[in-house]
């Protein structure tokens, strides 16, 4: 080895052991960063705005599964949603059988628990699975679509 490469191999340990929470944090980043590259190259489901969704119910054939919990749910939804709470929806996995000849658009409140959901529904042998970016905040906040709330009497 050229004695520039030792000098250099070496510096290199020094810095990383000067400087192992540095070394330790590009670690885990990089490691994350693979793990979300490897996620979105296997997921079998896409991303849809708002407004594509409401394209996409304007067809016949099309469901919106709303995987936010009950209360949350009935606080506002999109008209026609079936409620399926993520917490809840391995234990339903059967009942999602119903809409394999289905358009499904998964929503929840922010858009973090539809990718989770859409994940065990493509699982389920559902193919047209589309998660609606942004979930309800977006769906209401930015676009302004209406809402269906659940009243108690």
């Amino acid at each position: 080895m050229p004695l520039s490469e030792t000098v250099t191999s070496e510096r290199l340990v020094e810095f990383a052991l000067n400087h192992y929470m540095l070394v330790l944090a590009l670690a885990v980043v990089t490691y994350l960063l693979i793990q979300e590259l490897i996620d979105s190259a296997f997921k079998k489901f896409a991303f849809v705005s708002p407004l594509t969704a409401v394209t996409k119910m304007n067809e016949s054939n099309t469901v919106v599964i709303d995987v936010r919990e009950q209360d949350e749910f009935n606080k506002g939804h999109i008209e026609g949603a079936v409620n399926l709470p993520l917490s809840k929806i391995k234990d339903h996995t059967a009942s999602l059988d119903a809409y394999k000849v289905n358009q499904v658009l998964v929503v929840c409140q922010e858009g973090m628990r539809s990718s989770s959901a859409g994940k065990i529904i493509i699982k389920a042998g559902l193919k047209n699975v589309f998660v609606i970016t942004g979930g309800m905040q977006a769906w209401q906040e930015d676009y302004k679509y209406p809402i269906k709330i659940n009243r108690k009497h």
